[in-house]
């Protein structure tokens, strides 16, 4: 196992960001949802138990299906508040996206110290003293301010009303709260699930890869400075118009959009949840940084990008379509009958992630 492998891997099976069924019974809630049910038959499409990018429900008489999702960027605040805010809310849009929704409205909530308290905004802020010299001391007021400005400004980019939240100045944890639920409305025939379908399904990229939202690769020691990903409006735009047109085909057999551990953990769950394995090659990705590594392509969380996958015979058409929109569509590789996924870069294997780890890959994960 090498040092890419086992970043990915404690990210993939590990870190409760990809593990939430660890530490939360969703039992409880699928028997709950199964409950409810008979009071309104057919009304949850997708719950919580499914472990995809959101829900996807039916209001009782209404037409049509919609998309839910709620999402937290908590810790990134504290270095960067404004990108970590508006990153959050652009990252549970992506995921109505995902479903094969279109977003429409916004809730949120913040959690603070009191506004007149002094916090640290930078590198340094976790260990509430500045020794790098770049940070910024403010008061939790001002940095409020910075969150809901970063909310703000994702919704005026993406066209979605903020229609109401919530504020308590009661924390006391250097780390703020930053939640954010998105509900639209799905625009797809049928839910668009993140499992992969079919061996021979062309994988799809939408956007361009930073080095940014580099969290995963920071916790596994590969960088020696955590960078928060970057919020990007116009291209979430952008992106956001690309995958829409690509629906519009009628062709997607599944979608992802790409959060915690970039295009590594997208293909790898969708594989895994399928059954299937998948082969990419990180050659060819469109990339916004010079001197960008194998492992920031593979791992980085940089916003603005959505993964397709696509019957091998309509690849060309579903590219064209996106293309409508942005220039930034590549194909990176195919859906196969294995158990695994291998990850090519310039010729060279950089990573093989196993569907199923053994009990020694576990422990040495820990």
């Amino acid at each position: 196992m090498n040092k890419i492998e086992k970043a990915l891997m404690h990210g993939l099976f590990v870190h409760l960001h990809h593990n939430i069924d660890k530490v939360i019974d969703f039992k409880l809630f699928k028997e709950l949802n199964e409950q409810v049910s008979n009071v309104w038959p057919g009304a949850l499409l997708v719950g919580p138990d499914a472990n995809d990018d959101a829900a996807v429900f039916r209001v009782p008489g209404i037409d049509g299906l919609f998309v839910g999702k709620m999402e937290s960027h908590c810790s990134p605040c504290v270095p960067r508040p404004y990108d970590a805010a508006a990153t959050g809310a652009g990252g549970a849009m992506r995921d109505v996206v995902a479903m094969g929704g279109r977003p429409i409205f916004l809730l949120d909530f913040v959690g603070t110290r009191p506004v007149d308290q002094d916090v640290i905004v930078g590198p340094c802020g976790f260990a509430g003293e500045c020794t790098c010299g770049g940070c910024r001391v403010m008061k939790s007021g001002e940095r409020l301010n910075l969150m809901m400005k970063g909310v703000r400004d994702m919704c005026a980019a993406m066209d979605v009303f903020v229609i109401g939240g919530g504020f308590s100045s009661s924390f006391s944890d250097i780390v703020p709260a930053v939640v954010v639920a998105v509900f639209g409305k799905l625009v797809t025939k049928a839910p668009l699930t993140k499992p992969a379908k079919k061996a021979g399904d062309k994988i799809i990229l939408i956007g361009r890869t930073g080095n940014d939202g580099n969290d995963t690769l920071y916790r596994a020691g590969l960088v020696d400075t955590m960078r928060p990903a970057e919020a990007l409006f116009a291209e979430e735009k952008t992106a956001m118009a690309a995958a829409l047109a690509a629906f519009e085909t009628g062709r997607i057999h599944a979608c992802s959009d790409l959060g915690a551990a970039g295009i590594g953990a997208a293909v790898c769950e969708s594989a895994r949840y399928g059954g299937f394995g998948a082969k990419v090659d990180l050659t060819g990705i469109p990339v916004k940084v010079k001197d960008i590594t194998a492992e920031e392509i593979l791992i980085c969380e940089t916003q603005a990008r959505y993964i397709v996958q696509v019957d091998a015979a309509d690849a060309d058409a579903v590219v064209e379509a996106a293309k409508t929109k942005t220039e930034y569509v590549t194909i990176i590789g195919e859906i196969t009958d294995d158990n695994k996924e291998i990850f090519k870069y310039k010729g060279e294997t950089v990573a093989v992630i196993p569907n199923r780890p053994s009990g020694d890959q576990m422990a040495a994960l820990e």
